[in-house]
Parts: C-alpha cells; structure tokens; sequence
C-alpha cells in the first residue's frame, strides 16, 4: 500500500481527498501543482509530504534545465520556497527539502544535477520505507496479545512512503497475532481517521472499529483501550510534540485512565533545533472545513471558527516515543540527545 510513485518524469500521488470511495491517481510534471496537492492534502502526513516534496524538487530542475546556470539556481530556491510554504508544522518537508538543497549545491546549479536529484529524492523514500519497518518491528514488541489499540488521524502506508508509523506498529502486531481490536478516532474536522485509517485496516485485513472523537473516554472508561499509538509531526527536544488536533485530549484521558500512550516517529520528524512544544508553529486551516461537511453548510453563516490543524502534547503525557532505533522512555531530551542530537 503506497501514495506516492515517482515514474522517472513525473510524480503520481493517490488523491487522499476522494478516499475512501474512489482510488484515485494524479501525474504531476509542475512542481506547483505538487505544492498545490500539499496544501489540499491530497498527500498529507509529515514523511509523506517531505517525500512528495523532494520529488517536486526534481520535476522544477527539469523544468528550468535549460536556464542559465545563476537563473537555474534562482528558480530552484523559489521552488523550494514554494514548497516551504506548503505547511509549516510538519518538520519533514524541511528536513526533506534542506537534504535537497545541500545536493543541489553539491551537484552544482545545471541541468546535470538533475540525475543526482532524483537518486537523492530515491533514497529518501526508500529510507522513509526502511524506518518504518523497522519502527513497526520495535513497535510491536510492546503489544501483548489480546491487544486492543486506539489510534487518532492517519499514520499509516499513504501518510508515509509506505507501511506506516503508528499503523506500522499495528501492522507488525497484527502479523504476529498480537491485535484484537483497533478503534479508530473519526478526527475530525476532516475525518482522516474513517477516511483513511479505517479505509486502509479494511484493505489490510486489520479488526477495526470506527468511533467519533468524543467517544474515547467512555471506552477507556469501560476498559475496552489498551493503549494508544498515534502519529506524529513534529517533535521537539524534550520530547513535546504536534500532532492532528484531538491528540492532546487523548493524552490527557489515557493518563487519567492509566493507559500507555506512545507516538510513533521516525528520526526525521524530530526537530532538535527547538527545546520544546512552545516553539512549533501550527498551522491554521480555512473555517470552512469547519463550517461545512461534504460541502453542507453545518453553522450559522458569521460564526467564528477556530481551526488549528494540530495540538502539542506535552512530553510529561508521553510513556514512550516509538522510533527507529527502538522505544524512548523518560528522560526523553537526555535519550533523544544521545540518539538523534
């Protein structure tokens, strides 16, 4: 299961707006297009967007191939602006594009930096697969059998270059028989979790359960979550992070009900350049994903509306940050600094 295919020329991203009722695939060959696609969220999750950004990397080098070279370099650092600007709380999309700059500059500003590009943009994907793998593989050792898990939002195969973060886990549970139930948060406003979670647990065979939002806390309350696992944005040093809006308030109910509670991550989404969640930007969402459902207007026109796409949870709710080089406890800045810092 994947989102995002790069066809030597162009780049084919899945339409995650039109999931779960229509499997929809788009070429893209203008870099703005993909820029575009990111902010509709037809590819959407952080290891996802950074992928799809690198591969628009290369589509504006083939664009500009036959620029001079200090007017291919100039076009190429306004794509990569561009791309910037496509949403600003998911770190990977600029971990992805300063990866993608660092081998421009090494290649040199021509037409023959083109080929170097695109293996660069190769080896992020294949190494975005590889981590979740193995994030899934460490994952799953911490789901005892029985397991029922509650997730919120969509960090499987199509947020990430495939197999998934949090869903990786899951994945890896599942194969080894360890998964009795998954329950799938709704996450609203626009459904990530009954579009695309429980869309890809029906594909994979995985027992799923969709529930909206308020109805966490009435299942834990009857001892029906085991623990949680959910994605992730971006992380800051001491281990607060951003993800989907709604996350926070499930941190906070499994601490009250005495649940485990991880984020799944890989290295990439972790921005040790900040200290804590005070410093991620959150991006703000048009109202009208608010205001409307399937294009109906649910609210009284002139309300106002707040709509932030993601919460920051503090690390203090966190019992342990999945990655790829295995399960964080507390201390998470002291284990984060020996390992990513």
């Amino acid at each position: 299961m994947d989102a995002i295919r790069w066809q030597g020329d162009s780049l084919a991203l899945l339409d995650q707006t039109r999931l779960p009722t229509e499997e929809v695939w788009d070429n893209y060959t203008d870099y703005r297009k993909v820029v575009d696609a990111i902010r509709r969220l037809v590819v959407r999750g952080a290891p996802a967007i950074g992928i799809a950004a690198a591969y628009a990397v290369c589509l504006a080098a083939m664009e500009f191939r036959d620029q001079t070279p200090e007017d291919f370099r100039a076009s190429m650092d306004q794509a990569m602006r561009d791309l910037a600007a496509s949403r600003p709380t998911a770190v990977n999309l600029f971990w992805s594009l300063d990866r993608m700059r660092l081998t421009l500059s090494a290649a040199g500003c021509s037409a023959e930096a083109i080929p170097i590009l695109t293996r660069e943009a190769e080896a992020i994907h294949r190494e975005d697969i590889a981590m979740n793998r193995k994030i899934g593989r460490y994952g799953a050792e911490l789901v005892h059998p029985g397991a029922r898990i509650l997730t919120h939002c969509n960090a499987g195969a199509i947020a990430t270059g495939g197999y998934g973060t949090a869903l990786g886990v899951v994945r890896a549970a599942h194969a080894k028989g360890n998964v009795e139930m998954v329950y799938c948060d709704e996450t609203r406003p626009l459904l990530q979790g009954a579009r695309l979670t429980a869309w890809e647990l029906v594909k994979d065979g995985i027992p799923a359960t969709l529930i909206t939002d308020n109805m966490a806390a009435s299942l834990m309350a009857q001892g029906k979550i085991d623990m949680v696992f959910l994605g992730c944005d971006r992380m800051a040093r001491n281990g607060d992070f951003a993800n989907k809006i709604g996350t926070y308030g499930v941190a906070v109910l499994a601490n009250y009900h005495g649940i485990p509670f991880y984020t799944v991550l890989p290295s990439s989404t972790i921005d040790m350049s900040i200290p804590d969640g005070k410093h991620i930007v959150i991006e703000q969402r048009d109202p009208n994903e608010v205001t409307h459902f399937a294009g109906v207007q649910t609210a009284p026109e002139g309300v106002g509306v707040y709509n932030p796409a993601f919460d920051v949870t503090p690390h203090q709710l966190l019992t342990g940050i999945v990655t790829e080089k295995g399960v964080i406890h507390p201390p998470f800045d002291e284990r984060l600094a020996e390992l990513f810092g």
